[in-house]
Formats: C-alpha cells, structure tokens, sequence
C-alpha cells in the first residue's frame, strides 16, 4: 500500500471534502444506503457476463484494475460517510460482527462448506 492513512483521517477527509462541497444536506441516512447501493451495484456490473478466469485475468489489466478500484473506493467512502451519519464506529462494527462471526462458523463445523450457520447439524 502507498498511503497510510488511518482511517479517521480518511473520514475527517472525506467530511471535509463533502463539507466543503455543502453536501452534507443531501446526505440522509436513505440517501447514502441508495448511494451504496448504487456504487456496488457498479461495482458488480465490472464482473457482470464475466466468468471467474476472466475477472482473474481483467485485474491483470490496468485499465480495468484501475475501474475496479475506483469502484471500490466509491462503496468504501459511500459507507464511511453512512457510518459517519449515523454514528457507527466502523472499525467496531466490524470486529463485533467477526466475533459473532466465529461464534456462528466455528472452523470444526464450517470449514470447506458454504452452509450457513443455521443448517450446521
């Protein structure tokens, strides 16, 4: 990775870029989830019709890794400025959802299958 940035100060600029912009007044909770919604749905569109060897061989490709990327930056701010919005840590989020994660998947029943956890016998 060339920048390392954490992640507050990646939020602190991205609000201050939206800020400065006076977006913040379009930034509704249903607003921003649409947004998110919209960015993965472009992300996938990359992958669309594409088999998982070409997708594979696509990343090789720097003009398609570029997009790919840009892609998943727009989900990764779109979420940031969710969480920021409605006062979600998310870096917290996310390491109580992987506890709860290994409590639902423990390895001795979930390894090699991609049964959810309700269909463990």
């Amino acid at each position: 990775m060339q920048n390392q940035m954490d992640l507050s100060s990646l939020i602190h600029r991205l609000t201050a870029f939206r800020d400065a912009r006076d977006w913040k007044k379009f930034h509704s909770v249903k607003n921003l989830m649409a947004s998110l919604a919209i960015e993965a749905a472009e992300l996938m569109e990359l992958g669309q019709w594409k088999t998982d060897a070409e997708m594979d061989a696509a990343l090789k490709d720097d003009a398609f890794r570029t997009k790919f990327e840009h892609e998943c930056a727009d989900v990764f701010l779109y979420l940031l400025l969710l969480c920021e919005r409605t006062g979600i840590d998310p870096v917290a989020a996310g390491l109580t959802k992987m506890a709860l994660n290994e409590s639902r998947y423990p390895v001795e029943k979930a390894k090699g299958n991609a049964l959810k956890y309700n269909e463990f016998e």
